[in-house]
C-alpha cells in the first residue's frame, strides 16, 4: 500500500486525484533537494486550505454561538486556527509520518515540527477542496478542527489562565525556565518548564519560546485541574 493510501485510510476519504494528496504532503525541502518542478511543493494548496479553513470555521462558530459577539467569536476563531492548535490536529492523524522533507528537515526534527504539521494540515484542507469541493473539505474539518473547541480554547488562551490561576493564590509564583535548545539556527526547537514556586508542573517544546511556553502552561492547567489543585504547591 503506498504512502498516499495508508494516509487516505486514516482520514476516511479517498482522492480521485492522488497528485493532490502527494502535493499536500510534499514540503519545500523534498522539492527542492529533488529537483521537482516550480511550484510542486504544498505551498499553494496551504494557501488555498488557509482560506477554506477560515470560511468554514467562521460559518460553524456564527451558528453554534448565536450569543456571542464578532470580537468573541474572531477570539473564539483564532484559537481554533492557530498554528498550535492545527498541530495538534495534524498529529491526530499522523501527518507528520507521511510527509515528503528533505534530508535536512527530516534530520532536524521537521515530522514534529508544529509550524511545518500546520501549514501540511492546510494543504491537506487545499487538497481535498479542489479534489471533491467545499462539502468534502467542510466534513473533513469537522471531523478534525471543530471539536473538543474548549478544550482548543483552553490551549490558546493558557499563559493567561494559568497567570490568573496563580495570581488568585496566595504565596504563589509562576516562572517560566528555558532547560533546553535543539536543532540548528534556522531550526530550533525549545524546551521550556512552566513552575509554580520551583516546582516543575508543565513541560512544552516549540520552534519558539513562547509556543513552549504556551504549551508548558497547558499542560500545567490540565495537571492542576487533573489533582483538583486548589493551593499553591
Amino acid at each position: 500500500m503506498s504512502q498516499e493510501k495508508k494516509f487516505e485510510t486514516i482520514i476516511h476519504y479517498s482522492f480521485v486525484n492522488e497528485g493532490l494528496l502527494r502535493q499536500a504532503l510534499t514540503h519545500s525541502s523534498y522539492a527542492n533537494e529533488k529537483h521537482m518542478k516550480k511550484l510542486s511543493d504544498n505551498e499553494r494548496l496551504e494557501f488555498l486550505g488557509d482560506a477554506v479553513l477560515e470560511i468554514i470555521t467562521s460559518e460553524f462558530l456564527y451558528q453554534q454561538y448565536p450569543n456571542l459577539s464578532e470580537g468573541e467569536l474572531t477570539k473564539m476563531r483564532a484559537s481554533i486556527v492557530c498554528e498550535q492548535t492545527l498541530a495538534l490536529c495534524a498529529n491526530q492523524i499522523k501527518l507528520g509520518d507521511f510527509l515528503y522533507l528533505g534530508k535536512g528537515e527530516e534530520n532536524t526534527g521537521g515530522r514534529q515540527r508544529k509550524s511545518l504539521l500546520s501549514d501540511a494540515f492546510e494543504a491537506v484542507i487545499g487538497a481535498i477542496y479542489l479534489d471533491k469541493g467545499l462539502e468534502f473539505a467542510k466534513a473533513f474539518i469537522q471531523s478534525y478542527v471543530l471539536t473538543d473547541i474548549e478544550k482548543k480554547q483552553l490551549f490558546h488562551d493558557s499563559k493567561t489562565l494559568l497567570q490568573e490561576i496563580v495570581q488568585s493564590k496566595e504565596n504563589c509564583s509562576l516562572a517560566y525556565v528555558l532547560s533546553n535548545v535543539e536543532g540548528p539556527d534556522h531550526a530550533r526547537t525549545y524546551t521550556i518548564e512552566a513552575r509554580i514556586n520551583e516546582v516543575v508542573m508543565g513541560v512544552g517544546k516549540g520552534s519558539t519560546k513562547k509556543t513552549a511556553e504556551q504549551e508548558a502552561a497547558y499542560e500545567t492547567i490540565l495537571k492542576l485541574k487533573q489533582e483538583g489543585s486548589n493551593t499553591c504547591i
